[in-house]
């Protein structure tokens, strides 16, 4: 709020703009988002305000996005610019730490996140269908009581073992393609550790004051803040992004000291062309060039031979400035159009500056990702959850070896039946009194086989109700509830997957609605896709008795 109140109204754009490129801050994202304000409030202008946003954020894709929006027509000529738009918006994550990393984090969370509540869901739905079938096996056997007891003990561990144990109760009367699901699950669990880590990872980097000091003085996006947070640190990455602070506002005594014991840490091409720059801020040219030409003899930088090239014409060497320049752009030419756009005779811009790159940035954020933690969903250490899941991976497949006299159901009239009762379905998955009534007409009277046809209609009407109210509340929930468990499962995920993804970047911005809020658009969209494609499949199958 500070930031917003100090700066200059929109009036003295241009005059912010070329001060602003003074200080070496190339992109004033908290100025667009002013401006992104204002042109949702005045439609008018709304163009020439998102114009403005771009020139003074152009690694921002907020303003890509917005002006993706404000381009779109119903013509050819604003559909494609539009696109266009939106293209450039996604290209800016590349350049935009901040904005990719929130995104990746978001996506981690939203997969994590939906396939948990996938896998709960599939639990509620079969526990209440398949739960008459435990109790019966506990009837008959009350040895069946003794996996129920282990259920107890490893919730104690784990909420998600917990649920690991239900799912391997219940994928005991999965079929055989539907107990992929279960394994699914179990090697999820298997992973918990490597999990926790990357989460940890994303929630520690985006709390952390000096990975937030180091994306900023690298993305030209201020300098005071590095200058309060990095001031004591050894750190080559948070020491080098404090030097390019220093430089950038005129500390240069300051730091030539920096970048000199950095240089002793860790020699660079980054570093000597930095250092060399510092030397420009305090009119040493001479030793500016050794500087430059240290940094090429290490890594051929196009900032070092454009940065001679600069120097070479103040000493008056045109020749030598032009033989620089070629070089330059014989290694990046797209490079060397950014430095000419933003040439003056500033120190800060009549040579460009090395940044840390954007996959040094990642590099950097993985080795400040803190203390793993478990967020308290295992009270033991992390790797007992793997320990665990594995044992539950072999304990469900000698469990499925061993699962013949396991009870099931008459898919006409929902009666149980299993071995140890000397109950058999006849055929077709139907209980003898279904068959009589369905195959062997002769052997039942008319009136007990037209009230058992009645009673199996009003099942099967009754079951088609449930499966029509459950695919109007989640997709995938009626396959699901048909025992069409896989089915289910993809279309389930998917579409809470769409759903919580939104929330998940949300909360990694800190609660910003313009973040993301294109690719959150697409993802509601594609979650609204879904679900009317569930609905209309799912009705279809009912209709024609596949389900």
């Amino acid at each position: 709020m500070l930031c917003m109140i100090l700066l200059p109204g929109l009036s003295l754009a241009e005059d912010f703009y070329e001060s602003q490129l003074n200080n070496g801050i190339r992109n004033s994202n908290v100025y667009s988002y002013l401006l992104l304000q204002e042109a949702q409030g005045n439609r008018a202008q709304s163009i020439d305000l998102l114009n403005k946003a771009y020139k003074h954020s152009p690694d921002l894709p907020a303003v890509y996005f917005e002006l993706a929006k404000a381009k779109f027509s119903f013509s050819a000529s604003g559909i494609l610019a539009s696109v266009d738009f939106v293209v450039a918006g996604i290209d800016a994550y590349s350049r935009n730490f901040w904005w990719a990393f929130s995104l990746a984090g978001g996506t981690f969370f939203s997969l994590v996140v939906s396939f948990i509540l996938t896998m709960l869901v599939i639990a509620v739905i079969r526990l209440i269908s398949d739960l008459p079938l435990i109790s019966h096996e506990v009837g008959e056997s009350k040895q069946d009581i003794i996996p129920l007891l282990a259920l107890f003990f490893i919730s104690l561990i784990s909420p998600l073992l917990f649920l690991a144990g239900i799912m391997i109760l219940l994928g005991l009367y999965m079929s055989r393609m539907d107990k992929a699901v279960v394994y699914l699950f179990l090697v999820f669990l298997l992973l918990s550790p490597l999990l926790f880590r990357t989460a940890s990872l994303f929630l520690n980097v985006s709390s952390s004051g000096t990975m937030k000091a180091i994306v900023t003085v690298n993305e030209s996006r201020g300098n005071a803040y590095a200058l309060s947070s990095l001031k004591d640190s050894d750190n080559p990455a948070a020491l080098f992004s404090y030097a390019l602070a220093l430089k950038r506002t005129g500390l240069y005594e300051d730091a030539l000291a920096a970048y000199n014991r950095l240089v002793t840490i860790r020699p660079d091409a980054q570093v000597y062309v930095n250092l060399g720059n510092t030397y420009v801020g305090k009119n040493n040219v001479e030793e500016a060039i050794k500087k430059y030409l240290a940094a090429v003899s290490i890594r051929p930088l196009a900032s070092a031979y454009y940065n001679l090239s600069r120097v070479s014409r103040e000493l008056f060497e045109f020749e030598k400035g032009d033989e620089y320049y070629k070089k330059a752009i014989e290694i990046d030419r797209y490079a060397v159009s950014g430095y000419q756009a933003i040439y003056d005779r500033n120190p800060n811009r009549l040579v460009v500056d090395e940044t840390l790159t954007f996959p040094s940035l990642w590099k950097i954020a993985k080795e400040n990702r803190g203390e793993p933690s478990a967020f308290g969903l295992v009270s033991l250490p992390v790797w007992v959850n793997s320990l665990a899941a594995l044992l539950l991976i072999f304990a469900f497949y000698y469990l499925n070896s061993r699962s013949r006299d396991k009870a099931y159901r008459c898919k006409r009239c929902n009666s149980i039946f299993c071995p140890r009762c000397e109950k058999h379905i006849m055929w077709g998955q139907m209980c003898p009194q279904c068959y009589r009534s369905l195959i062997k007409l002769d052997e039942t009277e008319v009136k007990e086989r037209v009230s058992r046809l009645l009673s199996i209609y009003e099942h099967q009407n009754s079951r088609r109700r449930i499966m029509k109210v459950l695919a109007f509340v989640l997709p995938g929930s009626s396959q699901i509830f048909a025992g069409k468990i896989l089915y289910g499962f993809l279309f389930l995920w998917p579409f809470l997957f769409c759903l919580t993804f939104p929330v998940a970047t949300m909360a990694l911005t800190s609660g910003s609605m313009i973040s993301h809020w294109a690719l959150s658009s697409a993802a509601l969209f594609l979650a609204f896709v879904l679900y009317i494609f569930s609905n209309m499949f799912t009705r279809q199958r009912i209709t024609k008795g596949w389900l």
